[in-house]
């Protein structure tokens, strides 16, 4: 059993025990994640503290092994993350997500805020916790891994022999995460009983919203009674009725369902199936005729309604008018579902791959079709790996670039965080237009992040834990604990004052919110049971872009400001 035990036994560098370490790290860490105290699980944060135990009792990796394994844990964690949130980046600045990002925005500056105000009440520079310290300190009460990351590579582009700092970042980190986690659904509580809020009614509320909705594509059909459209042509009634809309189909008296091009047109007793906003339903009421209750077949008769797949990489980024579609194939485009929210066809819409278009016409129209757009689930499941690794290739590139400012005698470089990340959401946002497929399904991006998070925290673990108990299990680590709880604290509670005193937000967006700014999954859990709806997410995934962009840089900005 010699064998074994040397492959087993702390010191050993070989790969295979480097491996084998890792391994045990990675699953023993995920396992205890799971495990929930008041409610309340770690999640797969929890291979930081398996590593730190291990680190401990003296299981390592050679220096360079482990630090190539940290770096692309993390360029692959990144890079996941701002794939995932790119497409929604830039649109979580319209409408009330402006509030919400900006009040996002407000916490984290008061996080940086406050950790600066400990950091020179505590003595600054001659204090007993570094500024390398504290930022890892506010790292972990705010949750964020990317931005424990992005401050680490920082510190050592500034200062390569800098390598036991940022251990010390960690295990700021480590210390105060788990209070960071628990803080926030404190805070959550305690908004509800500052303002007496009767979750029971803003459910109600979010309920009624939902209902109200006019952002989503609206079906209702109108009977022809209006004799001054009537003899009109489609393409006529488009430059009288400004609004988004498609007719569908139209039912003539005698029984007979066409679908419409640009050259027919409607006549007094027709009936019309329109796919619009429902906030426009009114104009066809008046420019039309009113609204009938009329059970369309979809599935029977000369013409019926499907859904096509779009898998083939030729479509990606084309404009959906372009296709010609009636003049081809005698079809007409209702909606264009994508990421599961329905989108009017309008003839600008660019075409994504994953995209789910909904097609009206003869069942053979729409089989040739089908075979243009590709309609392969399979094909959808094949990964993008050109684009993967373009995208992290350019990202290097930006991250290298080095940006001077004046007052700071290193330049600023965005670095193997801030560089990936700032190119992945652009490719991901805007991709399409240069022909890259940015499609990649929800398990294939989670498995991508799962292994590059869990490849980075066992990595911090394993390099802090050889110093971590004599450094937090103290009087210093319990003020890194307290101050870590200040920090996560008090910027919530003003956030939340602000949100649900001046602005009158729902509570269920201000719990999600709250779980966004701080970048939390366990804290969003709590707040979906809290609510039993979606709209903690919906809120969540508002904030959630720019809230993860700024941390990682600001992380970076203050790591150069201190040290550069």
């Amino acid at each position: 059993m010699d064998w074994l035990i040397d492959l087993l036994k702390p010191g050993n560098f070989s790969l295979a025990s480097t491996i084998l370490l890792y391994s045990f790290v990675i699953f023993a860490g995920i396992y205890l994640g799971k495990i929930k105290i008041l409610g309340v699980s770690l999640g797969v944060t929890f291979v930081l503290f398996v590593g730190i135990i291990l680190g401990h009792f003296g299981f390592g990796v050679e220096a360079n092994t482990l630090h190539f394994l940290r770096e692309f844990g993390l360029i692959l964690f990144i890079f996941s993350i701002g794939m995932q949130v790119g497409p929604g980046f830039f649109s979580s600045f319209k409408e009330g997500g402006i509030t919400m990002n900006m009040l996002a925005v407000l916490g984290i500056a008061l996080n940086v805020v406050i950790m600066l105000a400990i950091y020179f009440a505590q003595g600054g520079a001659s204090g007993m916790t570094s500024i390398i310290e504290m930022i890892g300190v506010m790292s972990g009460a705010v949750t964020n891994t990317p931005g424990l990351g992005a401050a680490q590579q920082t510190v050592l582009q500034i200062q390569p022999d800098a390598y036991t700092s940022s251990q010390a970042m960690s295990m700021g980190y480590a210390a105060a995460y788990p209070l960071g986690v628990v803080g926030i659904i404190l805070t959550m509580i305690l908004i509800k009983k500052i303002f007496k809020i009767d979750v029971n009614k803003e459910i109600e509320e979010i309920e009624n919203e939902k209902t109200d909705s006019t952002l989503a594509p609206h079906m209702c059909s109108f009977k022809v009674t209006n004799d001054l459209v009537s003899g009109l042509n489609m393409q006529k009634l488009h430059t009288l009725i400004s609004c988004e809309y498609i007719f569908s189909r139209i039912e003539k008296p005698d029984g007979t369902v066409i679908v419409p091009t640009s050259k027919d047109c409607i006549e007094l007793g027709d009936v019309v199936l329109a796919v619009c906003a429902l906030q426009d339903e009114e104009i066809f009421t008046r420019f039309i005729g009113p609204k009938i209750d009329k059970q369309w077949p979809m599935d029977k008769g000369p013409v019926v309604s499907r859904r096509i797949l779009v898998t083939k990489t030729e479509y990606n980024g084309v404009k959906l008018g372009s296709l010609r579609l009636h003049a081809a194939y005698k079809l007409n485009v209702t909606r264009v579902n994508r990421a599961g929210v329905d989108l009017i066809a309008s003839p600008n819409l660019r075409l994504q791959m994953g995209d789910r278009v909904t097609v009206v016409g003869k069942i053979e129209d729409i089989e040739h079709l089908a075979s243009r757009l590709g309609n392969s689930m399979k094909r959808l499941n094949e990964p993008n790996l050109v684009t993967m690794f373009i995208g992290i290739f350019l990202g290097i590139l930006l991250g290298s670039l080095p940006i001077q400012f004046p007052g700071m005698s290193v330049p600023m470089k965005l670095g193997l965080a801030g560089g990936p990340l700032v190119v992945a959401i652009l490719i991901s946002a805007y991709g399409h237009k240069f022909h890259l497929v940015t499609y990649t399904n929800s398990s294939a991006n989670l498995l991508l992040r799962e292994i590059g998070i869990c490849l980075f925290l066992a990595s911090v673990g394993i390099a802090a834990g050889k110093d971590f108990a004599a450094t937090v299990f103290n009087v210093r680590g319990a003020m890194w604990v307290g101050y870590g709880f200040l920090i996560t604290v008090i910027p919530l509670i003003v956030v939340g004052c602000i949100a649900r005193g001046k602005y009158k937000m729902n509570y269920l967006s201000i719990i999600g919110m709250m779980s966004g700014g701080y970048t939390d999954p366990p804290a969003l859990a709590y707040g979906n049971k809290v609510a039993n709806n979606d709209a903690p997410a919906v809120a969540y995934s508002t904030v959630y872009p720019l809230t993860m962009f700024m941390r990682v840089i600001m992380a970076q900005v203050v790591v150069l400001c201190f040290l550069s």
